[in-house]
């Protein structure tokens, strides 16, 4: 593989078709390919958005779990379906591609971009009030230590460290374990009452306002359709892995969201929003909870940002290479990464994360996601006959969060609203003349992308 085309079959765990994913030579079975799908979900997302959710939701709080949940098995059996039609990875800007809708392509991919930008934020903010929270320190502490780690792994994928995959699945196990645990003895000493204690009650509705506003939970299973070259029987373990992934991490969100409130409390896991579960590992098994929780969750916040970085520089690369970014973004190093699109994600991701609040980051971040898997589904519903109604379900699920999030947004952030607007309409209206003025692209060439390195289709966390 020479080292101007992006590595086919990059996704956030940090492998490429060249290096077998399970460090043995063998190719990903059903275990190796669940626990990928699941760490590229659990990675960062019950951490940071337990508390947000409950704040919405109230009492229902597990529902929006389960209905996000939903969304996300349409959308998931959507992407295994469409890979395995086109037998390689994919994802939506290249399936798009496929169409030849490269226009329409090039604006996804922005959004995108913008998408995994707010989920490193998310995930270095709560890295950051999680590590604070042990050790004593503040607010000022937390954005520190959220820009500290983002620089720190930043350099770490500038020399062109690779993750073990092994070391990858003993993780995702171990916070798993962590997790159930922690739902179980909550569990344990049932109380229905806590679920709603100390937050005002909710109606049903709450829980599909909750259900779009975090649903960046979920996003990370469409990383898997990256190692379809990697896997035994692709056509039979991709689409097992994903359904199995999804059903699993939606009953652990459920669980752990029951559990912990009833363990603490839902108020007091709004107030300790951006460090809810610490402040229940605490409740569950004192300073020894206290650390497990969050060491786990440190360690799965900085996992998922190294995975998300990785993989949306390969976004990047892959992108300028069909002029849909100005090429300079592809520039490899020495080492062979896109030096450029890393320190370019890294700076906007580490000013969102040392600015922007919970809350917000992560309702942005779950916008862009709808967005996109309601893209994929639209896609899969026409172009496949066999499960088309599950994909129509998640078209139509995923629309219908979308609105009722901005409705919500308009309402309670509408600032934030507004900036994703601004955005999007960058993405779709501007791009192509801002390619033009910076020279990347010549005139009239917005939907003529095809013999632009057709190689270069794997890498992108689409």
């Amino acid at each position: 593989m020479s080292s101007s085309e992006p590595d086919k079959g990059s996704h956030g765990h940090g492998h490429d078709q060249d290096q077998p994913v399970d460090g043995d030579g063998e190719k990903m079975g059903l275990n190796a390919s669940w626990s990928m799908a699941v760490g590229g979900m659990v990675g960062g997302g019950i951490f940071s958005v337990l508390g947000v959710v409950i704040a919405i939701a109230g009492q229902w709080a597990w529902l929006s779990f389960l209905l996000a949940g939903l969304i996300a098995l349409a959308t998931g059996d959507s992407y295994a379906r469409l890979t395995v039609a086109h037998g390689s990875g994919g994802g939506a800007f290249e399936f798009l591609r496929s169409e030849g809708r490269e226009a329409f392509a090039g604006s996804l991919s922005w959004i995108l971009i913008i998408g995994y930008v707010l989920t490193i934020s998310v995930y270095a903010f709560t890295f950051g009030h999680y590590l604070a929270h042990v050790l004593g320190g503040g607010g000022l502490t937390a954005r520190v230590a959220g820009v500290a780690i983002i620089v720190t792994l930043a350099a770490v994928n500038l020399r062109g460290v690779r993750n073990s995959a092994k070391l990858e699945i003993f993780m995702v196990w171990g916070k798993v374990a962590v997790l159930v645990a922690l739902a179980v003895f909550g569990l344990s000493l049932w109380e229905p009452s806590n679920l709603a204690e100390g937050v005002e009650p909710r109606p049903l509705i709450a829980a599909a306002i909750g259900a779009g506003a975090v649903f960046m939970a979920y996003e990370g299973f469409q990383l898997l359709t990256y190692d379809y070259g990697d896997m035994k029987q692709p056509d039979r373990t991709l689409p097992r892995a994903v359904v199995l992934a999804i059903v699993s991490v939606t009953a652990i969100y459920v669980v752990v969201t029951l559990g912990t409130a009833v363990l603490v409390g839902a108020g007091t896991l709004v107030v300790e929003r951006e460090t809810a579960l610490a402040v229940a590992g605490k409740v569950a098994l004192g300073t020894a909870g206290l650390w497990i929780v969050t060491i786990a969750a440190v360690l799965s916040t900085g996992s998922a940002i190294n995975a998300t970085l990785f993989a949306t520089a390969r976004l990047v690369e892959t992108v300028a290479r069909d002029k849909e970014l100005p090429e300079a973004a592809a520039k490899r190093n020495a080492a062979g990464v896109p030096a450029r699109a890393i320190v370019g994600l890294a700076t906007a991701a580490a000013v969102l994360a040392s600015l922007g609040a919970l809350s917000k980051l992560v309702e942005a971040a779950s916008m862009t996601f709808l967005f996109t898997f309601a893209v994929v589904n639209g896609l899969a519903a026409r172009e496949s006959e066999a499960r088309a109604w599950v994909s129509w379900i998640g078209l139509i699920g995923a629309s219908l969060a979308a609105l009722i999030l901005a409705a919500r947004m308009a309402i309670a952030s509408p600032s934030t609203l507004a900036f994703l607007g601004v955005l999007a309409a960058i993405a779709v209206f501007a791009r192509p003349a801002l390619l033009r003025r910076l020279g990347d692209r010549p005139p009239d060439n917005d939907n003529d992308n095809n013999d632009n390195d057709a190689g270069s289709k794997s890498g992108e966390p689409t």
